[in-house]
């Protein structure tokens, strides 16, 4: 974060002041946390190098078609705290974006064991 802020001559250290909060917004980091780790456990049945390309895919995807930009991981959700930027997130909402993105990885455990339940 702080290289990316220095190439854009950003202040190296910044908080975000953006408020993202909302259960429409918790609610699209639950679907995209879902999708994407459907996408990881159901390609890598199919072949385990196809995996990186389509999380990068998916997570393209996903900033288009989620209200909350898709973050779907807890790293790039405390990351973006740290981003004064459109795309950062007020310190105070990461907690619960991180509860969303549990809630999400959990549901798509439980939908992929019931999958292949036989």
């Amino acid at each position: 974060m702080v290289l990316a802020h220095a190439m854009f001559g950003l202040d190296v250290f910044q908080v975000s002041v953006n408020d993202r909060g909302g259960f429409n917004i918790y609610l699209s980091e639950i679907v995209a946390t879902f999708g994407l780790l459907i996408t990881m456990l159901g390609v890598r049945k199919l072949h385990l190098l196809a995996v990186a390309p389509a999380v990068g895919l998916y997570i393209s995807a996903g900033y288009w078609f989620t209200l909350s930009t898709s973050l779907a991981n807890p790293a790039v959700t405390i990351a973006r705290g740290f981003s004064d930027s459109f795309t950062g997130i007020n310190p105070d909402f990461i907690v619960a974006f991180i509860i969303a993105q549990v809630v999400g990885a959990i549901l798509a455990m439980l939908f992929m064991a019931f999958l292949q339940e036989e």
